[in-house]
């Protein structure tokens, strides 16, 4: 049997799972202790003049918290301390090309091992294409989405330029499906999603598919009405932080990820000079026979060098590349989870302004308001726990990456280097 894959390291508190979720559908009763309300939201100030307390008799906070290997080894980071109590493996590999009358895609396979009860068998191999994992996230996004969820490698690439079906593609393709599944093994809540559970099992996800059409395109009118009818007033401190965090990361992120595409193709065009370049030596060697030793010795030494330049170039490619893409999209998750946490205190400031002009004649807040509240409380910590483990592993992951980078870099200058 194949080997375990090593898992992500997680961070973030480990009883998230424990928390009550007001927004979960079937498992509330599974739930730990009560959540401690936290006072994360800021009122506006026509509302906090007044003192606000809900009319059950809990008050209102308005206030806001505010040698070259070497170097890798010594920096390699554990991730097998908790592959002991484990108990969810997933890996993505196999993949094959499938020539059908109307289209041509791959699919990818998809083994899970598991001691988890949610599971009937130990272990399931399914065949999955990209829409299915499309789909998964979807369904994600849909049920928990006060949770930031990874992100697939993108879609769609420019004709002539990637060939979507060469070896190379999909071999990058393959490695952030795989990364992206074991995202969400590794996170505390979003691995109990019974989407998640059917997408590892199912041999077939077309009936499933089906089924959430319908209720998916409600949903889709349900969010456009919540953001056109209420509007954020502002937003607290430690959220607002986190937004401008995520807009400087995005923008430095996106110019290294430019930066390095344009030293990458200006490194393939050296690349094809060195090619030509070489071989003029060696025919040059045969025609002055006392100078063939030292014309044969830089035509050897250009050899040399055009193939260090391509494994460098090629590491590039396949590995800082991807990661520099993965993590510029998994910003604008955490962006998009941002806006619903706004929208849903926006809702909540709404309600509860309406409720104060409306003390005198109604004793009693309405229950939507009290959900709406524990609704704001959810987003706050679930929030703050994801962004937590995202930081912990981008630290990580960056670590592992710009170290591996110099490593390479190190044993190219090596390689080319003349003694």
């Amino acid at each position: 049997a194949a080997s375990a894959p090593k898992p992500l390291p997680s961070s973030g508190p480990k009883s998230l799972r424990e928390m009550p979720h007001p927004l979960a559908t079937s498992s509330s009763e599974e739930m730990g202790p009560a959540l401690t309300p936290s006072p994360d939201l800021l009122l506006p100030r026509s509302i906090a003049d007044k003192d606000l307390s809900l009319p059950n008799g809990t008050p209102v906070d308005t206030s806001s918290p505010a040698s070259s290997s070497s170097l890798l080894n010594r920096l390699q980071l554990d991730d097998d301390l908790d592959v002991e109590t484990r108990d969810l493996f997933v890996t993505v590999d196999d993949p094959k090309k499938h020539v059908c009358t109307m289209e041509t895609y791959i699919t990818y396979r998809v083994t899970t091992k598991t001691t988890r009860a949610e599971f009937d068998l130990p272990e399931y191999s399914v065949r999955r294409r990209y829409q299915d994992f499309d789909w998964l996230r979807n369904k994600l996004e849909e049920s928990q989405p006060t949770h930031l969820i990874p992100p697939l490698p993108e879609k769609f690439v420019v004709k002539g330029v990637v060939d979507r079906f060469s070896e190379e593609f999909v071999e990058t393709r393959r490695k952030a499906l795989d990364k992206f599944l074991k995202r969400i093994t590794d996170h505390p809540v979003l691995s109990f999603n019974e989407h998640f559970n059917i997408f590892l099992t199912a041999k077939d996800l077309s009936a499933y598919k089906k089924q959430g059409m319908a209720l998916l395109s409600k949903m889709g009118e349900s969010v456009k009405y919540v953001t056109g009818g209420y509007k954020l007033r502002s937003r607290p401190l430690e959220f607002a932080a986190i937004g401008d965090y995520l807009d400087t990361f995005s923008l430095k992120l996106g110019t290294i990820d430019r930066i390095a595409q344009r030293i990458i193709k200006e490194q393939l065009e050296y690349l094809v000079e060195l090619r030509e370049y070489g071989p003029v030596y060696s025919t040059w060697g045969g025609l002055e026979v006392e100078l063939s030793e030292p014309l044969e010795g830089v035509s050897a030494c250009i050899g040399n060098c055009c193939t260090a330049l391509e494994e460098l170039s090629e590491d590039m490619t396949e590995d800082f590349l991807p990661v520099l893409r993965e993590y510029i999209l998994y910003a604008e998750s955490m962006k998009n989870v941002l806006k619903k946490r706004d929208q849903v205190q926006a809702e909540y400031e709404a309600k509860l302004e309406a409720v104060a002009l409306r003390r005198e004649d109604r004793p009693k807040v309405p229950t939507d308001v009290e959900k709406c509240q524990d609704r704001v409380e959810c987003f706050n910590a679930d929030l703050k726990a994801d962004m937590e483990r995202w930081q912990n592993n981008k630290r990580q992951d960056f670590r592992q990456l710009l170290m591996g980078m110099a490593d390479k870099n190190i044993q190219y200058y090596e390689k080319v280097c003349v003694t």
